[in-house]
């Protein structure tokens, strides 16, 4: 009865520390390159510098970018260029969190790739093997719709309203609402306002069409993204994107990876109570 009570205690507390962890690392998108790099070489080592960078940049700041390897005296094809960036209403050791976990979770969706993005719900990181920093991209690579209410107009004109407020952020993180509708947008700090602008009110567009009359929905464009919700409108939510076969992919290894570690740490509380 006694080693049952203790190994019943230590599983208690253990779930609840990885269900903590997982709610705070939700993933949303992941894209990779179908062009690889070989071990050991020069672009490796540069990559790993960079992804070291961002986790220590994001003990001070909420977004950072970088380029390694591209000055005149560095090997040919060994330039890595990246960025990353948390949510705007995080604090700076949330941010490094979430950071340092998607800087490790990238190469394991993305082994050996020489480009990828990792959205997770609080952070961004990204990496490409060519200068994309500070240029205007605005292709979808996300979308999440919930189910349509095409008879509630007075909900609609309210996220119409939560959507106009949204789109007019010109830099940075902003939220809006409208009656029991929320949401939120944010740019990629290399936008400037112009841009900014450009993306969010083309983020609003496709929220509208892909979206039609859904009470809550998302988008995530390459430089920007918006949100919207009316509680109650995700408990049956109907997801489409380009990008959900790569979704379930790394979905998949993430339940995997933490299901081995499930365990061993199970069988190392199973001989701690042992003992």
């Amino acid at each position: 009865m006694l080693t049952f009570h203790k190994l019943s205690t230590n599983l208690f507390l253990f779930f609840i520390f990885f269900f903590s962890i997982v709610r705070s690392h939700v993933f949303t998108y992941l894209g990779c390159s179908q062009e690889k790099f070989q071990p050991n070489t020069p672009f490796e080592i540069n990559l790993n510098s960079l992804l070291s960078s961002f986790v220590s940049s994001s003990s001070q700041t909420l977004y950072n970018s970088f380029a390694i390897g591209n000055d005149t005296n560095a090997s040919l094809n060994s330039a890595v260029y990246g960025l990353y960036q948390c949510r705007g209403d995080l604090r700076t050791p949330e941010c490094t969190q979430c950071v340092k976990y998607a800087a490790t979770q990238v190469g394991v969706g993305c082994p050996y790739s020489y480009s990828a993005s990792l959205q997770l719900e609080e952070c961004l990181v990204r990496f490409e093997n060519y200068d994309f920093l500070c240029k205007l991209d605005t292709s979808l690579r996300f979308k999440k719709c919930s189910k349509s209410v095409s008879h509630d107009v007075q909900s609609l004109n309210r996220r119409d309203d939560v959507l106009a407020q949204l789109g007019e952020a010109d830099q940075g993180f902003r939220v809006s609402s409208s009656g029991l509708v929320q949401g939120f947008s944010q740019c990629l700090g290399d936008l400037n306002p112009n841009d900014c602008s450009s993306c969010l009110e083309e983020a609003v567009s496709k929220l509208k069409n892909l979206c039609g009359s859904s009470l809550a929905g998302d988008v995530f464009l390459a430089q920007c993204y918006m949100r919207y919700w009316t509680p109650g409108y995700y408990d049956s939510p109907s997801r489409s994107s380009d990008d959900d076969d790569v979704g379930k992919t790394i979905a998949i290894i993430v339940g995997v990876v933490g299901g081995v570690a499930a365990f061993i740490v199970l069988l190392s509380f199973c001989g701690k109570s042992g003992g």
